[in-house]
């Protein structure tokens, strides 16, 4: 348990909060929401002892760990990435540097040997000896392959580095988790094993995250900051919005009925109060009246930005055309051979689960970056205004928030630039407020500004939403929705309802290609296809259906003698596409014989997205072992 004890904290001659009081208890999992800067991440700063309040104290219970999730990507570059998840429980890392360093002196004293006992008996008692182990399934569960686990977190991608950070809050079963933004910049796959493990995870859970969607799975109750006080709401996100909706509408209607029976009153005391023989009624009718109180409604600080894009020129037919376009990092090939060709209002998400690919993608067209081979060709008639998923080199700057704005506008009049800043919330004084401190909202927002201003034609959106409160995320989202037919719009998101509201079409890159590109209404048909892999193995048929339960394969197992007696063809209903992967490792470590996989469910990149011709459903043994290697604790090649 965890309990904040009237903190308050003053930024200046504002109050952030003011006398709070919560208690946080064992089993629940808790969504703290808010306005953009309202203080989520600043009270998880407080919750973790990162930030001193200005008055009041955090009480934990004893004994208890709290583990929070690390901001800093760069903070471990100089250790390994198995070292920096096993950091999340610090006394367990100490402990084992110590034994090592005890343990490889030249001259080992009795004073050691005591020691080393000592340190010996204290790691077992924290499960020291499966600490490797639990900090690999974190990492594999998060889609870090293991040939990077002993890599150098400074020789990662900024995509792993969040996947280690996240692992690292999560290793040794802490006893208090504080998570801020945990689901930015996760493939969907990490997500989903992220949701799983956090519904199963007993201990107490605080969660800040722009995604309503991630916040309706896990979380038991939602803690709601507003007005500098924080409030307890049972239940998930969209409950709570719906109650507080319900429960504002209840209190009008109340009011409305108090109104109405004040005006009776009035009426009737004025018409006989000077009349003698209603004068007694009249006096009881004072005392009725002043016994009625209006509830206080007190509406949310919350305010949503008003997006309206308007085009300076109407877009032509021709808006973009890509052809053989390919692309390598650190000798990695992240894009190879992309073609593709846009139109006018198309609206276009591209989903994989290579992140680094598709940003990669979005750079080349919009002129950051060079592709090694290929090319681009945008039409004549389109405009370009790019939202990028690091901003961090944009507000790396001392300018203040109208003077950053009034760089990219055609008209440099400060009064025209507040305008589209005003849209934005960005009122009154927040016009000066240097972007160098600016929250990661407030960020999205002077990026849409950004947009908005310059009148283009053509929106390339990297994860537009990233930083917003949920309840803005609606807003932004319908009004990105509705944007006039003269826009053609190319996303990249990691929230799958995002895509269907704004999108019409979706392209999947895998391994670098384009494997499919399908409607929205298909994709929207294969989420409700149930999943079913035929897998044709040669071995006893009692132990492979052994092998299958063990992993989580579920519903009705028929098998059917092929071509031999020991050669079966395996019908198995699973759960997700995870379950598949782990019943084919399951079956491999084993020495069973997979000679065949078939199934109706999307590639193993993107569990939503129906194969198409562009993705083969039949893969041997060899393109699956190849498929699986980075996916997988055991060595493919060993396996062979």
């Amino acid at each position: 348990m965890i309990s904040a004890n009237n903190i308050t904290l003053r930024l200046g001659k504002k109050a952030l909060f003011e006398d709070v009081n919560i208690k946080f208890t064992e089993g629940n999992c808790y969504g703290m929401i808010g306005a953009n800067g309202a203080g989520k991440s600043t009270f998880l700063k407080i919750l973790s002892g990162q930030l001193e309040p200005t008055s009041g104290d955090i009480v934990i219970t004893p004994g208890q760990r709290l583990s929070f999730l690390q901001q800093d990507h760069f903070k471990y570059d100089a250790y390994t990435v198995l070292d920096t998840v096993i950091m999340g429980n610090q006394r367990l890392y100490d402990i084992m540097k110590e034994k090592d360093a005890i343990y490889a002196k030249e001259d080992f004293s009795d004073e050691d040997g005591i020691r080393a006992s000592e340190l010996e008996a204290e790691f077992a008692e924290m499960d020291g000896w499966n600490a490797e182990s639990d900090a690999a399934m974190l990492l594999n569960g998060l889609g870090v392959p293991t040939e990077n686990h002993y890599s150098m977190m400074s020789e990662l991608p900024g995509a792993l580095k969040v996947k280690v950070l996240l692992a690292q809050a999560l290793f040794g079963n802490p006893d208090i988790l504080l998570l801020d933004e945990p689901t930015n910049h996760l493939d969907l796959d990490a997500i989903a094993w992220l949701e799983e493990f956090l519904i199963n995870f007993e201990n107490t859970v605080i969660v800040v995250s722009h995604d309503r969607y991630f916040l309706n799975k896990v979380c038991t109750q939602i803690a709601d900051i507003d007005y500098g006080k924080i409030q307890l709401y049972a239940g998930n996100y969209d409950f709570w919005y719906e109650s507080s909706q319900l429960l504002v509408k209840q209190m009008k209607e109340a009011n409305k009925k108090k109104e109405e029976k004040i005006k009776e009153l009035q009426d009737f005391i004025s018409r006989f109060s000077a009349n003698a023989s209603k004068s007694k009624q009249a006096t009881s009718r004072k005392k009725a009246l002043e016994k009625i109180q209006l509830d206080d409604i007190k509406p949310s600080s919350r305010k949503y930005p008003y997006i309206d894009f308007r085009p300076n020129r109407e877009i032509g037919n021709d808006v973009l055309q890509v052809e053989g376009l390919t692309k390598t990092v650190d000798g990695v090939k992240i894009l190879d051979n992309l073609s593709f060709t846009l139109g006018r209002e198309d609206k276009v998400a591209f989903v994989g689960s290579n992140e680094q690919a598709i940003t990669m993608l979005f750079k080349i067209l919009t002129g950051e970056e060079e592709p090694d081979s290929g090319y681009y060709k945008w039409g004549v008639t389109t405009t370009q205004a790019y939202f990028p998923k690091d901003n961090t080199a944009e507000f790396d700057c001392d300018l203040t928030i109208a003077d950053w704005l009034t760089q990219y506008s055609e008209i440099k009049d400060v009064t025209y630039v507040r305008g589209f800043l005003g849209r934005m919330l960005f009122a009154g004084e927040d016009g000066v407020k240097r972007v160098r401190v600016l929250s990661g909202g407030e960020k999205v927002r002077c990026l849409l500004s950004k947009m908005m201003i310059s009148g283009a034609n053509v929106l390339v959106l990297d994860e537009p939403t990233v930083g917003l409160d949920p309840s803005q995320v609606i807003e932004v989202r319908n009004l990105i929705k509705s944007l006039s037919k003269n826009h053609t719009i190319i996303l990249s998101s990691h929230i799958l309802q995002e895509i269907q509201a704004v999108c019409e079409r979706v392209v999947i890159i895998s391994h670098g290609e384009i494997r499919a590109i399908d409607s929205i209404k298909n994709l929207e048909e294969s989420m409700d296809a149930s999943i079913t892999v035929n897998i044709k193995a040669e071995g006893d048929k009692d132990e492979i259906c052994k092998c299958i339960n063990s992993v989580g394969g579920v519903g009705e197992i028929t098998d059917i003698t092929y071509e031999a007696t020991n050669i079966y063809v395996y019908k198995v209903s699973i759960e997700s596409d995870d379950v598949r992967k782990n019943i084919l490792t399951e079956l491999i470590k084993n020495d069973f014989a997979i000679l065949e996989v078939t199934s109706d469910k999307p590639s193993l990149e993107e569990v939503f997205v129906k194969l198409t011709a562009h993705a083969p459903k039949k893969k041997g043994l060899k393109d699956l072992l190849e498929e699986m290697d980075s996916e997988n604790p055991y060595n493919a090649e060993e396996d062979k």
